[in-house]
């Protein structure tokens, strides 16, 4: 059972501190004022944010676009029986920072491996109903793309295993801790226990996503690994409560709704601050009045909604409406075209011309700013 006391421990551990604008919002009652008091709260946080610093460098390396359901994407805005399914394309992202003492770190967000991702539920039974309609395989084809590991993603840049302090994930849908950070016990199918992804980097996790994970829920069950923690050593984990710094210029954001534990990464660049998640598939989620995805924007119109959720579950549609609102107040304009926000979905919907019209109106397809640097832990 994770404790603040033991949360509180673990950041002063890895050189990061709580964020304390946020405290108390996620308590306020009505729902209508707590929308407003996460609103101000990110508001009042963004200005400190910005003067705090930068981080050195980012940079996102393209892992694998997998197939979604279309309904699941945009909230039931969109209704295509032609086009059950699209593409999201998942991206890890690798930052380097200092934290609070100084110490120079590698983060890396989102290091999906896709052999566990397809281990989940939700993606087996998909797997298995592609392979029992017919053009199914064709079908698997169009949605399914590899395009790195992550061990091969960080050679790309220079890196080495050895060269990573911190791995983390906005939530654990269809991730297997295991493959990230080693196991005891043996995975089924394998010869001998899982060895470390990244050395003895250890994972950035909120103490209710890694609760939910040691007890789901039915209504979760879908969607995560069984059996992900076994084996996994405990220490491996950093856990923590509510929102967090981890260094000048980096903050992981609790912004619950998706999950009970979901956070999202806020990163402070040359070009102002940047936010992932996986709250939204497309900007058209955080933006749906800019949209021009059938359905999207009337979404936005009939239903007076100013964000239009990613909802393959709904543990909380509420607080996630509000997560999405916190998100929007922190990202700044993009450099390329200010009528759009620097929010980088954790897995982005492909630009693939055979979705059409269910692709982006607006697609940043990935991030890079500075140099990554080997060697310095």
């Amino acid at each position: 059972m994770v404790t603040q006391q033991s949360a509180k421990q673990d950041l002063t551990e890895i050189g990061a501190r709580p964020i304390p604008e946020f405290d108390g919002v996620h308590d306020v009652w009505p729902r209508g004022e707590r929308l407003q008091a996460v609103r101000a709260a990110a508001a009042a946080y963004k200005t400190r944010f910005k003067s705090q610093g930068q981080v050195h460098a980012v940079k996102s390396v393209d892992i694998a676009a997998a197939p979604y359901p279309v309904k699941y994407a945009f909230h039931d805005a969109v209704s295509m029986p032609s086009l059950p399914l699209i593409s999201m394309i998942n991206r890890m992202i690798i930052v380097q920072y200092d934290d609070w003492r100084g110490s120079p770190r590698t983060l890396l967000f989102e290091p999906t491996v896709p052999d566990g991702s397809a281990e989940a539920p939700f993606y087996r039974n998909l797997q298995k109903l592609m392979g029992r309609v017919p053009g199914g395989k064709l079908i698997e084809k169009v949605v399914l793309k590899y395009y790195n590991e992550p061990a091969n993603g960080l050679a790309q840049v220079g890196l080495s295993a050895g060269d990573i302090d911190f791995c983390t994930f906005d939530h654990l849908h269809v991730q297997d801790p295991r493959m990230i950070l080693g196991s005891t016990e043996v995975i089924a199918g394998e010869a001998g226990p899982r060895r470390p992804l990244f050395g003895d980097a250890r994972m950035l996790v909120h103490s209710r996503e890694l609760a939910t994970l040691q007890s789901l829920h039915p209504m979760q069950w879908a969607w995560y690994v069984d059996g992900g923690l076994d084996g996994v050593d405990p220490a491996r984990f950093v856990t923590f409560d509510g929102d967090i710094e981890l260094g000048p210029g980096i903050a992981l954001l609790w912004t619950p709704g998706h999950t009970d534990g979901n956070h999202s990464l806020a990163i402070n660049t040359a070009d102002g601050v940047w936010v992932s998640s996986e709250n939204g598939v497309a900007l058209d989620n955080w933006q749906p009045e800019l949209s021009k995805i059938p359905g999207v924007r009337r979404y936005h119109e009939d239903f007076g909604r100013e964000v239009c959720p990613n909802a393959n579950t709904l543990e909380d549609s509420l607080d996630q409406y509000d997560s999405m609102v916190k998100e929007k107040t922190l990202a700044d304009p993009c450099v390329r075209d200010p009528r759009w926000l620097q929010i980088l979905p954790s897995s982005e919907l492909a630009p693939w011309k055979r979705f059409w019209p269910v692709v982006p109106t607006f697609f940043h397809g990935g991030i890079e700013y500075g140099e990554i640097r080997a060697g310095l832990r």
